[in-house]
């Protein structure tokens, strides 16, 4: 469930950065952070150049729930090493992972990476699926067996291991917008592996316009259609799909998104999903359990939130169809 791809980088590039006459004062960013590339931009009436500030924003949060970096306070609790006391920054992304989990009934779970590694969709190779390893492995998983108390991580069972993937990218691209709004910056889109916020307007004083792939089964990424285009401001959007991430095997597909109450990966027709919202960390975890609650719960769940519009293509024999709430309609422009 935790692995993302990102849907939506070119598209925002050559939808909102491409300009005319008229133009403000926009300056680019773009670098890699957290395993993934970052794009940002804003209007800055004075010129100021904020990368090293914004890169030392992106080191704070890799060295709080990065996985990949062995120093970070999430490998650390995965060591189950005692006294760790968590950081403001994974507190926050933590207490909130648990709130969203509980809303989606445990579609979202920062605790099944594990499973993730067993399918070969994490950082390991690919083990040999058995139900009896299944089984073993949901002994140890579970958003319910890890808790937050007195200021330290408290987990049932020492096996168990948070990874924080399907939501920390978004939450960084929330820290990204505050720190603007901190600045008075009012005219910004940022992006961090696929996950976007975006305020004000762009250099053409346009709305910023994000592009959704179609769902094409190209892992490599190396033909991208857009399906639509969404024009937002003062929003958030994210995108998670199992089109781009599976294994075919004896004939039978191995999608990505694992069910964390199963442990065996989706078998529905959600192709993918794509959330608006207010803020990138709501947006990135909801797009990732909607994945695995698939078509109906999920657009039964979008249309009782009235803070979360939902963008939904889907498999008909073969085919690809859409489906999303009624405000999606007042985001699409011709």
């Amino acid at each position: 469930m935790i692995n993302r791809i990102s849907f939506v980088f070119i598209a925002v590039v050559f939808l909102s950065s491409c300009h005319n006459g008229g133009e403000r004062a926009f300056l680019y960013l773009d670098g890699f952070t957290q395993g993934t590339s970052y794009y940002i931009a804003y209007n800055s009436p004075d010129s100021i150049d904020y990368h090293e500030d914004i890169k030392e924003l992106f080191a704070y949060i890799d060295n709080s729930m990065s996985i990949y970096n062995p120093g970070s306070v999430i490998s650390a609790v995965n060591r189950s090493e005692p006294g760790i006391r968590p950081d403001d920054y994974f507190v926050a992304v933590f207490e909130r992972a648990m709130e969203i989990s509980e809303k989606t009934g445990g579609a979202f779970d920062i605790t099944v990476g594990p499973l993730v590694n067993a399918w070969g969709f994490g950082f390991t190779e690919r083990e040999n699926i058995t139900p009896e390893l299944v089984d073993s492995i949901l002994g140890f998983t579970g958003w319910h067996k890890v808790r937050l108390e007195d200021g330290l991580i408290v987990k049932d069972d020492e096996r168990i291991m948070l990874d924080m993937n399907a939501i920390a990218k978004g939450y960084t691209v929330d820290v990204v917008a505050r720190f603007f709004d901190s600045r008075g910056i009012n005219d910004y889109m940022i992006e961090v592996g696929g996950e976007i916020r975006v305020k004000g307007t762009n250099r053409n004083d346009q709305l910023w316009r994000i592009g959704i792939d179609k769902p094409v089964d190209d892992p490599a990424a190396m033909s991208r259609e857009l399906q639509e285009v969404l024009h937002l401001t003062g929003a958030s959007l994210a995108t998670s799909g199992n089109y781009r991430r599976f294994y075919i095997e004896d004939g039978q597909r191995f999608a990505h998104t694992i069910d964390p109450s199963t442990g065996y990966p989706v078998r529905h027709n959600l192709l993918s999903a794509t959330v608006v919202t207010t803020t990138a960390m709501d947006a990135d975890a909801f797009a990732t359990a909607f994945m695995v609650m698939g078509l109906e719960e999920s657009m039964e769940f979008a249309s009782s939130h009235p803070d979360i519009e939902a963008y939904f293509i889907y498999d008909i024999n073969g085919m690809s169809a859409v489906a999303h709430t009624d405000g999606i309609k007042d985001m699409i422009r011709r």
